[in-house]
């Protein structure tokens, strides 16, 4: 629908900020400092009547004061003010549109309704891409576009999981736990009210536009056309991996959505048939959404269900073998080969079948990166879950296990680690190896095995 001008929105040249400020209970105090700390490294132009500069930028009285082109405009102004700021954009052509601007259709009354018909008029007329209104923004990590209120959001690790969710709030707390889980990110944006570009603009043109993205996360409260979505990721010509949380699946959840985003959740039975026939993978929390969309960003992909616990302790590995069979696959039986030389790596006291426990191997890194080599090579094997708890005696193991990952080949078959120490012991190590030659690193064995469930059931769906 807008080609060209959205590759221009999320990648822009050029940002005004309407209704930059420089005092702190402002939203435009917040958007500068997005861009500005952000390290955005393209013209800024503040536009304020009551300044002269903004964050030690010059600013302009109004949009058509700018004498320079425009590609994104970023506005945080009181609604009844949008419309004609919109008709302005569309005079200097500006490319794209943040409205973060909330007091549309999400409220009661007619008003607001009127207010968001208006600026849908507006942007058809001048075929402008809005996101919003009642936003957050957007950031581009890959491009260093801060485009929202919070600049925390520029310490996200750079990586290819871009989240397109209905909520400001949900990007929240999903680029905080992506913070907190060292997951690398592409993009995330919350569209909120939708004035024109919705889920189906959004996942196509980053299912088909943008190199970066290699996995698309949704979360869905509810949508006016969920055809459209459907038929937007089914009819695309490049296939990418796409996950969903779906809230708003009771009854008071329904209702909820419609005060939030001014749409309905619809009911859920429908909705869950119709996300598997469009081969979008659901998931049913924040933190399996962020596992799930990790592991598929950087580990190969499964051929099979059949997984090898290796841990340098007996019990979390008991407890992921527990989870694994829980889940649907199960334990691995390894090749007489690969057993015989586990067998010469450790000692007959150690339990060698899998899960494998390797806490003999504590003081030998290199033991335990060679159990590890081995049991990816095992024909009978698809997919490793590899366990190290901190204890003192153990204390050098991550710092040597990045070193041993620095000479080695990226994993043909998904590694997912799970490596857990208290809060400065390992932070640097595990830093290290996380998201490096296709091994992730989840929190507890339970999740790791989830995150691997999960990984399978979309690698066969590929197929």
């Amino acid at each position: 629908m807008f080609g060209e001008k959205l590759k221009r929105l999320f990648s822009p040249e050029s940002i005004a900020v309407i209704g930059a400020s420089d005092s702190f209970d402002k939203l435009g105090y917040h958007v500068m400092k997005s861009l500005v700390k952000g390290n955005y490294n393209h013209p800024i132009y503040p536009v304020n009547p009551n300044s002269q500069t903004i964050w030690g930028i010059k600013a302009y009285p109004s949009l058509s004061d700018i004498p320079y082109p425009v590609d994104l405009a970023v506005i945080v102004v009181p609604a009844t003010r949008v419309p004609q700021i919109l008709n302005e954009c569309g005079k200097k052509d500006i490319k794209g549109v943040v409205l973060i601007t909330a007091g549309y259709k999400e409220i009661d009354g007619e008003e607001g309704k009127a207010l968001e018909d208006e600026i849908k008029r507006i942007a058809y007329e001048f075929k402008i891409p809005i996101i919003g209104p009642n936003t957050f923004g957007f950031v581009n990590l890959t491009d260093s576009v801060n485009a929202s209120f919070t600049y925390e959001f520029s310490l996200i690790k750079n990586g290819g999981v871009t989240l397109i969710s209905q909520s400001g709030g949900f990007c929240h707390l999903c680029g905080f736990l992506a913070m907190e889980e060292r997951m690398g990110m592409a993009k995330l944006m919350s569209l909120g009210n939708r004035v024109n570009v919705d889920f189906p603009e959004a996942v196509k043109f980053f299912m088909e536009e943008d190199e970066a993205t290699r996995v698309i996360a949704l979360y869905i409260e509810g949508i006016d056309e969920p055809r459209r979505l459907f038929r937007a990721i089914c009819n695309s010509k490049k296939k990418k991996p796409v996950i969903a949380y779906k809230a708003g699946r009771s009854e008071k959840g329904d209702a909820a959505s419609r005060f939030h985003t001014g749409s309905l959740a619809g009911n859920y039975k429908i909705w869950k048939g119709a996300l598997r026939q469009a081969k979008i993978f659901e998931v049913n929390s924040s933190e399996e959404l962020i596992d799930t969309a990790k592991v598929l960003d950087i580990c190969a992909p499964m051929k099979g269900n059949r997984v090898a616990v290796l841990s340098s302790q007996a019990g979390p590995g008991m407890i992921a073998a527990d989870a694994i069979e829980s889940s649907g696959m199960v334990l691995s039986r390894f090749s007489e080969h690969t057993q015989n030389a586990i067998n010469k790596l450790l000692p007959p006291v150690a339990i060698r079948t899998n899960p494998v426990d390797m806490g003999p191997a504590w003081y030998s890194p290199e033991t335990i990166l060679n159990i590890l080599k081995v049991v990816s090579e095992d024909e009978n094997t698809d997919g490793i879950i590899f366990i190290a708890i901190f204890a003192s005696a153990n204390l050098n193991i991550t710092r040597d296990m990045g070193r041993i990952l620095e000479g080695m080949e990226p994993f043909k078959k998904p590694v997912i680690a799970c490596f857990n120490a208290p809060h400065g012991v390992w932070d640097k190590e595990i830093d290290n190896i996380d998201g490096r030659k296709g091994v992730a690193v989840i929190h507890t064995p339970e999740r790791a095995a989830k995150a691997m469930a999960n990984l399978y059931e979309i690698s066969m769906k590929k197929d």
